[in-house]
C-alpha cells in the first residue's frame, strides 16, 4: 500500500521547470531511490514533499491525505522526517541535545523530559554514537555529523524518512556501514525515500528506484530494470 503519492508535481524557478509532472508512489515498508544527474530535481523534489518549497502544481499525498499545502512543521508531526544534502545539525549544541530536541519538539505528542532523554540514548546507540553524547556537535567528523542528522529525524518518530545523499563524502568503509544503517532503520518499520549518487548503495539496498532527468522522470523500476535501461545509460550510467 503506497504511503507516498505524488501526481503531476511541478515547480518552476523563473521559467525553468526544476520538477515537471512528476508521478510516483512509496509503498510501505519498502526502500525507495532516487537517481539522476546533478541538477536533475531530485532535491527540489523533496523541499516539495517536506514543504520547503511549494508546489506551483499537483498533489502529494502521506497515507492517502493530501499534504501539500501544509507547513514543515505539520508534515513532520504527520510522520515525515528528512536529512539534508548538507548536514543540518545545531553545531554548539551536545550530541545528544540535538536528538532531544527531534524528541521534543518533532512529535505530535508530548513527551516528557525523562521520556525524550531515554529516546535519545536509546537513538544514540543506535547510530553509534553514545560514546561521542556529551560532545559539542560541531566536532564530529561527517561521517558521524550525518548519523547525528539520522538520529535526530528518528526521534520525531517518523514513518517515512527522506534521506538526502546520506552517503555522499563518504569512503569504502562508511558507505557500507550507511547502507546497514539504512537497513536497520527499515526493519524498524519505516519507510525510506533517499537520494543518492553511490551506485553501489542505491544499487545495493533499494527496492525500487526512480530517475529524474531535467526535472522529468524517464524511468522507474526493479535496480536490476533501472541497470538495462538504454535511456538511463545514455543520461545517466553510462556505458
Amino acid at each position: 500500500m503506497p504511503i507516498l503519492e505524488a501526481e503531476k508535481v511541478t515547480k518552476y524557478f523563473g521559467g525553468l521547470a526544476a520538477v515537471s509532472d512528476v508521478d510516483f508512489h512509496v509503498d510501505q515498508g519498502e526502500i525507495f531511490g532516487l537517481i539522476g544527474p546533478n541538477g536533475a530535481g531530485k532535491t527540489t523534489l523533496f523541499n516539495l514533499i517536506s514543504a520547503a518549497l511549494t508546489l506551483k502544481s499537483g498533489v502529494i499525498k502521506f497515507k492517502g491525505e493530501k499534504i501539500s499545502g501544509l507547513k514543515p512543521h505539520q508534515i513532520c508531526r504527520k510522520g515525515v522526517a528528512r536529512t539534508f544534502q548538507s548536514v543540518k545539525i545545531f553545531g554548539n549544541m551536545q550530541v545528544r541535545e540535538n536528538v532531544l530536541l527531534g524528541a521534543l519538539f518533532g512529535t505530535s505528542t508530548t513527551m516528557l523530559s525523562a521520556d525524550a532523554a531515554r529516546k535519545a540514548a536509546e537513538l544514540l546507540d543506535f547510530v553509534g554514537l553514545s560514546a561521542m553524547s556529551t560532545m559539542p556537535a560541531r566536532e564530529l567528523t561527517l561521517v558521524n555529523q550525518k548519523r547525528l542528522e539520522v538520529a535526530t529525524a528518528l526521534a520525531t518518530k517518523p514513518e517515512l524518512l527522506l534521506l538526502d545523499e546520506l552517503m555522499a563524502g563518504l569512503n569504502p568503509t562508511e558507505t557500507t556501514e550507511a547502507m546497514e544503517l539504512v537497513t536497520r532503520v527499515r526493519d524498524k518499520g519505516i519507510t525510506i525515500f533517499m537520494i543518492e549518487h553511490v551506485m553501489k548503495a542505491i544499487m545495493g539496498v533499494c527496492d525500487r528506484i526512480m530517475v529524474l532527468h531535467h526535472g522529468e522522470k524517464i524511468a522507474e523500476g526493479t535496480p536490476q530494470e533501472i541497470t538495462t535501461s538504454k535511456k538511463v545509460i545514455e543520461v545517466y550510467l553510462g556505458e
